[in-house]
């Protein structure tokens, strides 16, 4: 059987013959930096999917979207008050930020063609707004304050944004070879967000590009992200229209299968910490094993992939990647 089929009946619930694992990191050093500024980042991006496919061969592919974390408007990158974000204007399918994008897919894809599935990193309007300030210190505070000063003109900009992304989304697919997307969200932070106000602001958003996704594919993940010690209520994307789901395990508190009986049995990748503390890059070959034991005894194998909360240390050792793909062989 193919990666691919065999991932399929993964995110079809069906037993596989073994558990996938899928574990990424960023290649550039800081995968923040605006690409259109610092085009050596697009190359270095490409060569580092190229070197980590060929040395780890994956089940699946996250496509890592290193250079292209800034949504390229200026009222959304440099708005003062609320207010200037109606100022925020589509850039329209055909801007090279979507582009660029849709040729950087295909790139990837003509590398591993139909030996597995790849799955194209796609962030929420909420995180987009974070990349395009430079992702700094206050910033959640700064989005919590528009929202109190202007919560229309905030859902008003980021439903520009979703609808772009949408746009993007189907190009990268359609045209780009990825099987589909990854697409990171969160509970906005900052404090002060009624459940009326998240449901327009970020499920509404979060929504409509995730229908775009399934209307031309039916593989895509969602990440709930716990980035940095982030903290969601899961019960807010229980019924977001994706296929599988991908939360921060050691920061959420909920384990793998406790979280499959959460989303109402949708298969689910995860269970390893990803930061430097976690087993996966301290721990030694007999504990990342019996860690990898663990978390099957406790969540089961039917639509289980192995992985880590989030993105995993790019300095990490491929080796101990590879320890819980071992581990995994030999348990069959």
């Amino acid at each position: 059987m193919t990666k691919t089929a065999w991932l399929k009946q993964v995110f079809n619930n069906e037993k596989t013959e073994r558990t996938p694992v899928g574990f990424w990191f960023h290649y550039a050093e800081d995968e923040k930096e605006d690409g259109f500024k610092n085009p050596a980042i697009f190359d270095v991006n490409i060569e580092g999917h190229k070197k980590f496919y060929a040395k780890f061969k994956p089940d699946f592919v996250k496509i890592m979207t290193d250079g292209f974390f800034v949504y390229p408007d200026e009222a959304f990158q440099k708005a003062r008050k609320a207010a200037d974000l109606r100022d925020v204007k589509s850039i329209g399918e055909n801007h090279p930020w979507i582009e660029k994008q849709t040729a950087f897919a295909r790139t990837l894809a003509d590398i591993w063609g139909d030996e597995v599935l790849s799955f194209y990193s796609i962030f929420a309007p909420a995180a987009l707004f974070r990349f395009a300030r430079g992702d700094r210190d206050g910033v959640e505070e700064t989005l919590a304050d528009f929202i109190t000063q202007d919560a229309e003109a905030v859902d008003y900009a980021f439903n520009v944004v979703a609808k772009d992304t949408a746009a993007l989304v189907k190009r990268i697919i359609r045209e780009g070879g990825a099987s589909g997307v990854y697409y990171s969200t969160q509970d906005i932070g900052g404090g002060g967000t009624t459940e009326q106000t998240r449901r327009r602001l970020v499920e509404a958003n979060d929504t409509t590009v995730l229908n775009a996704a399934n209307s031309v594919s039916q593989y895509n993940i969602l990440h709930i992200c716990g980035y940095a010690g982030h903290r969601n209520n899961l019960t807010h994307f229980i019924d977001y229209p994706a296929q599988i789901v991908n939360w921060a395990v050691t920061v959420e508190g909920v384990s793998l299968g406790q979280g499959k009986k959460l989303f109402k049995n949708k298969p689910v990748i995860g269970g390893f910490d990803n930061t430097k503390n976690g087993a996966l890059y301290r721990g030694s070959r007999e504990e990342i094993e019996a860690e990898t034991e663990r978390l099957l005894a406790e969540s089961g194998t039917t639509g289980i992939i192995l992985g880590a909360d989030c993105t995993v240390p790019r300095d990490i050792d491929i080796q101990r990647l590879q320890w819980t793909r071992n581990r995994l062989r030999l348990s069959l």
